[in-house]
């Protein structure tokens, strides 16, 4: 006797493995597919899979999230979507397209790393090329636009 887990593991195996593989492929080109400008706005991830009576294949319906502004637009280019995926698979297997009001990719907020202040020899650089500027506000503005540059060169 074999413990079930061993025959559950070998069965599901078979079922699964198309799913995960399919959709790892639609996020592996995800930008391909949808196109760089909508790329971020939305994510697949899932895939159901549904078989109707009589019929040899299962009709698959990509989830993809997104908020629903975004979805919004995707929704638009909901024919092309499909069109595209079904050109990875080489058949029409992807059927639908459902939107799932789930904010995808969103990016928190990206804490910049405080940058360095100028070393004093930086500072006399800066002051030893602004010397000559007589007008007080074009120097302080020139300052802060070259202590800019010297601190993007550092990072």
């Amino acid at each position: 006797m074999r413990p079930l887990s061993e025959a559950t593991a070998r069965i599901a195996g078979k079922s699964f493995e198309r799913k995960y593989i399919a959709l790892g492929r639609i996020v592996n080109n995800w930008s391909d597919i949808v196109g760089e400008k909508l790329a971020d706005k939305g994510q697949p991830v899932k895939i159901h899979y549904r078989k109707k009576k009589g019929a040899q294949k299962p009709e698959a319906t990509l989830e993809i999230a997104a908020s629903s502004a975004d979805a919004t637009l995707l929704h638009y280019q909901k024919d092309l979507i499909l069109e595209r995926i079904n050109q990875i698979f080489g058949e029409r297997w992807i059927c639908a397209i459902k939107f799932v009001n789930i904010p995808s990719n969103t990016q928190g907020k990206v804490f910049k790393k405080p940058k360095a202040p100028l070393t004093a020899e930086e500072k006399k650089t800066l002051s030893d090329v602004l010397f000559g500027i007589e007008d007080a506000d074009m120097r302080a503005r020139l300052e802060r636009l070259g202590q800019s540059i010297i601190m993007d060169d550092k990072s």
